[in-house]
């Protein structure tokens, strides 16, 4: 639920990477972001703004492709957000091949073990925040 505060000393971090503290920082701007965008949001930050962002598909890993694709050049060092859990690790691929070094995500789903091995296998770190906010 959105109206859920944030705590980040709750997030967990499953990957072998820790993000840095500057990705920190931009990704609890990215999480703040895409509370407010509609259902299967993917959100691309950097330099604390929105470079891309893609909802409203009927998956997550296409909402991804777009974000990807407005963000350009500028997805190099950017770091992503999710509105709910990436049921499979191939929206980790798209993003990381876009130049994603970091990604937040609610966790929760049966493959979270799939998605945290291809983060690791990407040099990704990925924060758990344990909350989702999916927008119908």
């Amino acid at each position: 639920s959105d109206s859920v505060a944030e705590d980040p000393a709750a997030f967990t971090v499953p990957t072998k990477r820790q993000p840095t503290p500057e990705e920190m920082e931009q990704l609890l701007f990215a999480l703040k972001v895409v509370k407010s965008v509609k259902s299967n949001a993917i959100l691309l930050a950097k330099d604390f703004a929105s470079v891309g962002v893609g909802a409203g598909q009927m998956n997550r890993v296409n909402s991804a492709r777009i974000a990807c694709e407005q963000a350009g050049e500028k997805a190099e060092g950017a770091v992503c957000a999710s509105d709910a859990f990436l049921p499979f690790p191939d929206t980790l691929e798209v993003v990381a091949a876009a130049g994603v070094t970091a990604l937040i995500q609610p966790g929760g789903s049966v493959r979270d073990e799939e998605a945290i091995a291809k983060a690791d296998e990407l040099g990704v770190a990925m924060v758990f925040t344990g909350h989702r906010h999916f927008r119908h």
